[in-house]
Parts: structure tokens; C-alpha cells; sequence
């Protein structure tokens, strides 16, 4: 798989961490959005994409926001999470949309998208 095009959206504002989000484009023929650049301790790095995990409420079954206390819909009490679950990804607020599966596509993409974020400072 060849990423194709790199679209770099610079990130102004109060979060000095989030410095862009990008969208990937593979083969010209599938795109992720909202692939973001990230300031670390370490330097640069890339986050997928992903969106925030919902349980729904025991009574009406509207679905909230993991980590709330109380129902939007009907504002009965949520289960809280215990520590001893079984789902280790339950405490995660938020779970990836798409992510690369091997180690290699993931250093790849990381360079390719760091790569373009950089070029992108450099025209500006």
C-alpha cells in the first residue's frame, strides 16, 4: 500500500500539543481524515483517528459518554467501572477509528505524515 497524498491542516489555538491534523490518502483510492500531529516528550508523533466510547444507561438505554455519573436521557445513575473487569479497554474514553496493524506500516506512515508536516512549515 503507497500513501499517495498527504493534506496537512495546521491547529492554531490554546492546545500547544495538537500541531496539525492531516488526511492520508492510500493507492488514490481510500482516505483517513483526522490523522493528528502531536507534540510529545519525546519530539513529534502521529494519533489515529477515533471517536469516544458511549454506554448506554441501564434504565432508557441512551447512550452516554463513558465516565459519566448520571444519564443525559433520563438521569438515572450509571454502572461505574471497576477495576477489576474483565475488559481492559474499558477505561479508555476514546477507541481508534482506523490504525495500521503492523509495526512497519505505523513507522511508515508516522515518517510519511511527519514528513509532510514538515514541508508543510517549511512553504508557510
Amino acid at each position: 500500500m503507497e500513501i499517495t497524498e498527504i493534506r496537512v491542516f495546521p491547529k492554531e489555538g490554546a492546545d500547544k500539543k495538537l500541531k496539525a491534523y492531516t488526511t492520508v490518502t492510500f493507492d488514490n483510492v481510500f482516505v483517513v481524515r483526522n490523522i493528528k500531529v502531536i507534540q510529545g516528550s519525546s519530539g513529534l508523533f502521529i494519533a489515529m483517528p477515533s471517536r469516544k466510547l458511549k454506554v448506554a444507561c441501564t434504565k432508557c438505554h441512551f447512550k452516554n459518554e463513558v465516565g459519566s455519573k448520571f444519564c443525559n436521557q433520563c438521569g438515572a445513575a450509571l454502572p461505574m467501572h471497576r477495576e477489576d473487569q474483565e475488559d481492559h479497554d474499558a477505561k479508555a474514553e476514546h477507541r481508534d477509528i482506523a490504525h495500521p496493524v503492523t509495526q512497519e506500516f505505523r513507522e511508515y506512515l508516522q515518517k510519511k505524515v511527519l514528513e509532510a508536516y514538515e514541508a508543510h512549515l517549511r512553504a508557510t
